[in-house]
Order: structure tokens, then C-alpha cells, then sequence
């Protein structure tokens, strides 16, 4: 639904859900508080226990996210018409907008230019900014998450970035949605990006600057052409930047009003008449200029994690590593700077001290892509592309810094000059020999688990139980479940999955439930708050990521584990990916990680069941597990919710399932299931064959993601020899790499290397010798003397023969 439309059915719909009658207390400045006669906070609307004045003061925002460059325009939901003084909107509380109220009585507020993505709390003034009773929050989303409408286009962008360089001359279009800007005419504006100061100190800082204006006044119809001319020498210490289209009778460089911004991309458009006169020149200078500064900055290789070595592992380990979509395999696999690769991912979490990225590609037969080998090869950022926690200061600014020390440096060493050479001994891909897989465990069904160390078993109480807790570092995830009724009409003997809540140390708590109503299955909570996803599928959150599609939520946390939950039929299925960190730490439904299935049933005493417990002893395993009223990190925002979880048990113990040891499955049933036991046992404890199709979807899939991050043993990279060349860039164990020499050298070496299992070469890279090496001498003269010696062999045989036939013939005669 477009967002117009989405606000005026809003508008239509009214209010909503009636606050309670009689509440006495106000919301200003108490939005999240249950405490008091009414409530302020998230759940009260599904409960009724609303201050009458919520809406007021604690504010819903259409739309609610926005490009971190600012300049969107919001309504503010459902506050009531009154005579305004005067509307500032203050952004994390030192960031102040001028808001204004339409003729229909709507307040509007335009988000500014932020340093930083996330949720950005906001307060709302209506009486010119002498309080600040009303608060709300802001979604800012890195550029280039947000949608090509809310953007002016650069056309071709590629030519606005070669502009001046062989070939590239002429006009250039920029293009925009004229119902974006409520104006006659524009302004079109040109913003540089700098980063000054001494890099890793305090003085560092990140700065959007003004630079001039490119059309003063023209039509808003939506395009505008022109020749673009060097521009003035005080300008030109800016590489990078974006052009900005705002209404005309705005002031130039007016901060934090309502306008489209485009891409941020390299200014070679405008660069001076140097550039233009030898292109190749000029960039070579700013490489190796770069080249200087790179080599006085802190080394951020040595912190970055291990590339996985295959694109299998690079694909199932969700929690660390997440799709580069700029070369992504899903998407048809258009790697502009990585043409040999088909798939590249990059590290969720940035590096700890310098903020640096990593980057991996893959190329089509499952191999990763050095830059060792290929220019297409992987590199590292020393700025993440995605930035850093807490943000808004170098190298942690949100595309930005990725830019300055990644992106730009790239224009000028290898696309605008050749001395691509320098861009990647700096820097380099990354390895695999010290990558180490994920540990999976998973929950779905009729509960089934699957714990990180193998062992699986049922469980399917009724209530809200500790699937995994973890000390150092902190993490709890806990699940919920629920039973139904048969298609009989008599109550299932069966629990089924039905909500997932995960908080990890002081990060967010989020829950993933399914929804009640049809559409989207599934419904994703934000400390209690449900979350839209009609504008952002992605979002970055406090000590989490957060991604979804229509049936499934992809959570990657800071420590580098991940959870997916995705719905199957009527249930959930959940996921979690801890890395090598967890090691012997972990708690709870899905096990002990440490390798050994035979303690994975620990009670919270610490005493061990042992493998080979009962389904009833197990029934008892599972119940100790419940989670405990204090420490649930669910939310209670319906009656139904707080008369069956909160004010009961957390474990039901009236309840009384099945147990898998104790029923007889017919072969009809383990034949449509074709032999999968728990679809086998689901189908007789709910009737529902579906349900256990469903089950059997979700088993297959964890088997198959466990044996895509089976470990691989990798011997690391191997040299060409100088000279000289290799058959192929494989160096997993069992690979054999083949050597030649380029004319005019002959190999001294062996032949062939090949990786073995312990992560060794068999042999070292050979050399290229100038002219014939000692071995191919050996050869030529053994061989040559083998030729002597059969030349004088072949002599004798035959003066034999002939001797032979002269004896003949004298008989005859």
C-alpha cells in the first residue's frame, strides 16, 4: 500500500481501541510507564488500561523511517486539532527541526541530518519549544536501504563517477518525484563528505558541508539536465558527496529541511580542469598519496573474523555474515567490483577497536576469491559499510566512512588509474585456515530439539521454557508454546511453538510470534512494541540486526549469534547459530555445547540424565526448564496472554501429551511421511497430516544446514612462482595445484603441490629458472645419451642381419 494511502485509511479508522473510562493520569512525558491508574506504555491498548491522553502524548508517525541524510517529511498521528505556538521536533535530544501544521490540521515534523541509523528517540514541542512533552521514535536507515522513490537519481550514475576520465563527456541527468517536494520550483544543491581531524582520536570528526548550488531555480518536473564545468579550487578537496533538491525559496546550505538526496558517489563531474587534462595522472597522485596515509594507520586486519571457505558455510552462517548486495547470488549475481565472483557476504558486526568490515566472496563452484589471485577477490573495509555502535564519528558513520577509506581510494587506484596494485596489497582477503563454523541447534514441531551437540528429543509441554541461556557472553532465548484442538473437536495431545523472545546482555529484547490475524504469519515485537514492516525490512537495533521476509525473522546479535524463526504451518521453527565463544557456556532446552551429546539433558540442579532417558523423564527435563516470572522476556499485551502465561504456570501441570516411546505409529503414516519419526509422531498427536509435512520441512531443513557447515580443512594460499603460473586457485584439502613457467624459464621444483588433511601443502612453490634448469639439463644429456646408445644398437642389429643374409644368399647360389 503506498504510505499516502496508508495514512489517510489511519485517518479514516479513527483513533482506535478506546482508552480506559475514568483514567485519571496524563501520558506527558510518561509514555512506557504501566504504573498508576492507566497505563502509557506499548501493551495497554490490547489490555484496556490506556490513559486517556496516550495518543496525545506517546506518538505513532507515518512515515516512520528515513534516509540518516534527513530531510523527510512526517505526519504525526492522531493528535487532537488546537491552536499551536509553534512546532520543534528535537532529535535525540540535541537535534532541533522546525516542524509545521497543514490545513487540515495535521502536525509534521522533518527528520534531520543524523550521523547514526537506528531507532532515534524524538520529543515533540507544540509550544515553540518550551516543552517537550511528547515523544516518539524515528527509524533512520542507512541510504542505501531506502527506496529509489524517496531519492533523486543520478542517470547512468556510472558516467557521473568517469566524468572527465576517456570517453566520458557530455550532459548529465539527475531525476526526481516531483509529488516528493510540494513545490513549483527547486534548488538543486551539491553536499561534500569529509572526515578531518587525526584518525583514531578524539578530534576526529565526520562533517556534511554545503558546497554550492548547482541550478538555483528550476521547474519541479521532475529532471534536469546540464554540462558540468570544474568548479572552484576551494571545492575541490572534496571527492565524495551528493547532490540535495529542496524547494527554491529555501536558503542555500539551509540545514534539516524537507528534500531528496541522492546517492553519495565520487565527484568526478566536478573535479578540476588536472583531472580532466590527464585523468590517469591525477589519480595516481591521490593513490599513492592515499597509499601514504594508508600505511600510517593501525593495522584492522589482524581483528577482523575468518572468511568461511566455502559459499555453502558463507550462506548457513547467518549469525556473522550477511549478503553483500552488491554481488549477490539471489539477485542474478551482478558483481560490478567483483566480476569473477558470483557471491560475496559481509560481517555482520564491525571489528572491535577500529570499527573495520569484512568482506567475502565466492565464486560458482563453491571456492572463495582472493585478491592474492584476482582483482575480483574480496577485500576488507576499514570503515564497515554498515557503520558502528555508537556511531556518528569516524570511521563508524554509516556508508560514509566506508566510503572515504574504502570506496573512494578504490576509484583512484583502480578504476580511474592502473595501480590497482597498491589497492590490494593493502588490502588483502581474507583466509579461511582459522575459520571456524557455527554450532546449530533448532526447536519445531510438535516440540522436537535438536541440540548443538547432536542429541534430539520431544518435548511438548504447555507454557514458556528457557530454550538457551548463556553466561559470558549473556544471552537468553526462551520459547512459548500452546496446544489445539484435534480435528475431532477433543484437545490435541500436542504443543506447538508459537513465540520465540531473545535478548543478548543490555541489547533490545525482540520477540517473533505468530500473528493472530491473516496476512504476514508472523508478528515481530521491539521491548514490547509491535513492529511495522511496510517501509524497512532491515533495521538496526540496540546490540542487534534485524531482518525479515514475509515467513521468516533473521536476528544477528554482537556476539556473532544468530537466530532464525521462520513460521511452519501452524507453528514456529526456530534456529540458533552460536560461534566457537559459546563453548561450554550454554544452558537449557537446546543443550550443553561442548561436543558431547551425553550431558545435553542437564537440569538446572546440574544433575545429567542420561541419553537413553524415557519420553516421560525428558517430559520432567523440559518442565524444569520453565521460565521464571522474573526473568520472562515475554510480552503480555492481550487477556488471553495474561490469564494463560502470566498469572499461571509457566509450566502447565495438568496437561498430559503424548509421549513418543509410548505410541504406535501405522505404517500408513511413517509411509506419507516417508520414515521422518517426528513428522511420523506429529500426524498421530495432532491428526493433521500438513502438521507433519510442516515438521518434516523443517527437520530437512536443519539437516541440510548442518552439513553446510560441516568444517573443511584449508591449507591457505599458495604462491604462483615468480615467472612462472598455476592451473588453480583451489586450496582445500584434496585439491592439487599444477605449476608451469612462463617461455624462456624452465620449472626447478616440483611439478604439483597438493593439500593434505592436517592443512599442509606436500610441497613448496617451485622456481622459474632463466633458460634450462639443472634438472632439464640432467635430461637432455641422460637423454642423450640414450639416443647415442640405441643409435650404435639399432647399427649392430642390423649389420647382424645383413651379415645373416649374406649366408643365405651364398647357399642359394
Amino acid at each position: 500500500m503506498k504510505p499516502w494511502l496508508l495514512l489517510w485509511t489511519l485517518l479514516l479508522l479513527g483513533p482506535g481501541p478506546q482508552p480506559t473510562t475514568g483514567a485519571q493520569n496524563s501520558c506527558a512525558q510518561r509514555c512506557g510507564d504501566k504504573n498508576g491508574p492507566c497505563s502509557c506504555h506499548p501493551t495497554c491498548g490490547g489490555l484496556n488500561t490506556c490513559c486517556l491522553d496516550v495518543r496525545d502524548f506517546c506518538l505513532d508517525i507515518l512515515p516512520y523511517s528515513g534516509s540518516t541524510m534527513g530531510g523527510k517529511d512526517f505526519v504525526v498521528l492522531w493528535l487532537r486539532p488546537g491552536a499551536f505556538q509553534g512546532i520543534v521536533c528535537k532529535f535525540q535530544d540535541r537535534v532541533l527541526t522546525r516542524g509545521w501544521v497543514d490545513s487540515r490540521q495535521q502536525v509534521h515534523c522533518v527528520s534531520p541530518l543524523l550521523y547514526e541509523s537506528g531507532l532515534i528517540p524524538f520529543t515533540l514541542s507544540l509550544d515553540n519549544g518550551r516543552t517537550f512533552d511528547r515523544s516518539g521514535t524515528w527509524l533512520a536507515v542507512h541510504p542505501s536501504k531506502v527506496s529509489e522513490t524517496e531519492k533523486c537519481l543520478l542517470v547512468n550514475e556510472t558516467n557521473w563517477q568517469y566524468y572527465g576520465t576517456a570517453g566520458i563527456e557530455g550532459t548529465l541527468t539527475v531525476t526526481w518525484n516531483p509529488d516528493q517536494l510540494p513545490t513549483h520550483s527547486v534548488a538543486i544543491e551539491l553536499w561534500g563528505y569529509q572526515e578531518t581531524g587525526q584518525p583514531y582520536s578524539q578530534d576526529w570528526t565526520a562533517q556534511w558541508s554545503f558546497l554550492y548550488t548547482l541550478a538555483p531555480e528550476v521547474s519541479n518536473n521532475g529532471s534536469f539536465t546540464f554540462t558540468p564545468r570544474p568548479a572552484a579550487p576551494r571545492f575541490q578537496q572534496w571527492h565524495v558527496g551528493a547532490l540535495r533538491i529542496l524547494d527554491s525559496t529555501r536558503s542555500h546550505g539551509e540545514k534539516d529541511v524537507q528534500a531528496l538526496w541522492s546517492n553519495e558517489h565520487a565527484l568526478a563531474w566536478h573535479m578540476e580542469e588536472n583531472f580532466r587534462a590527464d585523468p590517469v595522472a591525477w589519480a595516481r597522485n591521490q593513490c599513492l598519496a592515499w597509499e601514504k596515509l594508508e600505511d600510517q594507520l593501525p593495522d584492522f586486519l589482524e581483528e577482523l573474523p575468518a572468511c568461511p571457505c566455502t559459499l555453502t558455510q558463507a550462506r548457513a552462517d547467518t549469525g556473522r555474515f550477511f549478503t553483500d548486495y552488491g554481488c549477490d547470488i539471489e539477485n542474478g549475481s551482478v558483481c560490478t567490483y567483483h566480476p569473477k565472483a558470483v557471491h560475496c557476504v559481509r560481517s555482520v558486526q564491525a571489528s572491535p577497536r577500529y570499527a573495520a568490515g569484512q568482506q567475502c566472496c565466492y565464486t560458482a563452484d563453491n571456492m572463495q576469491l582472493l585478491t592474492a589471485d584476482s582483482t575480483s577477490g574480496s577485500t576488507p573495509d576499514r570503515g564497515h559499510d554498515w557503520g558502528a555502535p555508537p556511531f556518528r564519528v569516524p570511521p563508524r558513520v554509516p556508508g560514509l566512512s566506508h566510503w572515504l577509506y574504502d570506496v573512494i581510494s578504490f576509484y583512484y587506484c583502480c578504476l580511474w588509474a592502473p595501480e590497482c596494485h597498491r589497492y590490494m596489497s593493502r588490502r588483502p582477503s581474507s583466509g579461511c585456515q582459522n575459520y571456524q563454523p557455527p554450532r546449530l541447534a533448532s526447536a519445531f514441531g510438535d516440540p522436537h530439539f535438536l541440540t548443538f551437540d547432536g542429541a534430539n528429543f520431544t518435548f511438548n509441554g504447555r507454557g514458556e521454557y528457557v530454550l538457551l541461556e548463556a553466561g559470558l557472553p549473556q544471552l537468553s532465548v526462551q520459547g512459548r508454546t500452546q496446544s489445539d484442538m484435534m480435528p475431532n473437536g477433543t484437545q490435541a495431545r500436542g504443543t506447538r511453538l508459537v513465540a520465540v523472545a531473545v535478548q543478548e546482555g543490555p541489547s533490545d529484547v525482540l520477540e517473533v510470534r505468530l500473528a493472530s490475524r491473516s496476512g504476514t504469519p508472523l508478528q515481530v515485537l521491539l521491548n514490547q512494541r509491535i513492529l511495522s514492516f511496510d517501509e524497512q525490512s532491515w533495521m538496526d537495533l540496540k546490540g542487534m540486526f534485524l531482518s525479515t521476509t514475509d515467513k521468516r525473522v533473521s536476528i544477528m546479535l554482537s556476539s556473532g549469534a544468530g537466530l532464525e524463526v521462520s513460521s511452519q504451518g501452524s507453528s514456529l521453527s526456530v534456529s540458533v547459530l552460536l560461534p566457537e565463544k559459546f563453548q561450554a557456556r550454554t544452558r537449557g532446552l537446546l543443550g550443553t555445547l561442548n561436543g558431547n551429546p551425553e550431558d545435553d539433558f542437564t537440569l538446572r540442579s546440574g544433575r545429567v540424565l542420561p541419553a537413553s532417558a524415557s519420553a516421560r523423564q525428558l517430559f520432567e527435563f523440559g518442565a524444569d526448564w520453565a521460565v521464571r516470572n522474573e526473568s520472562s522476556l515475554f510480552t503480555y499485551d492481550s487477556r488471553f496472554l495474561v490469564n494463560n502465561f502470566l498469572y499461571r504456570p509457566k509450566h502447565d501441570p495438568s496437561y498430559l501429551p503424548l509421549f513418543p516411546d509410548e505410541v504406535d505409529t501405522p505404517p500408513q503414516v511413517d509411509s506419507l511421511c516417508k520414515g521422518d519419526p517426528f513428522c511420523s509422531f506429529d500426524v498421530v498427536a495432532t491428526g493433521s497430516l500438513s502438521v507433519g509435512n510442516a515438521t518434516r520441512t523443517a527437520h530437512q531443513l536443519h539437516l541440510n544446514r548442518v552439513q553446510s557447515l560441516q568444517p573443511v580443512v584449508s591449507c591457505g594460499w599458495l604462491a604462483p612462482p615468480i615467472n612462472g603460473y598455476k592451473n588453480n586457485f583451489q586450496y582445500l584439502a584434496g585439491s592439487t595445484i599444477h605449476f608451469g613457467c612462463q617461455s624462456g624459464y624452465s620449472l626447478d621444483g616440483a611439478e604439483a603441490s597438493t593439500c593434505q588433511a592436517d592443512g599442509t601443502w606436500t610441497m613448496p612453490t617451485p622456481k622459474c629458472q632463466k633458460g634450462r634448469s639443472y634438472t632439464v639439463l640432467l635430461s637432455i644429456i641422460f637423454g642423450g645419451l640414450a639416443a647415442a646408445l640405441l643409435a650404435v644398437l639399432l647399427y649392430l642389429l642390423i649389420q647382424r642381419r645383413k651379415g645373416h643374409r649374406d649366408v643365405l644368399w651364398g647357399s642359394r647360389a
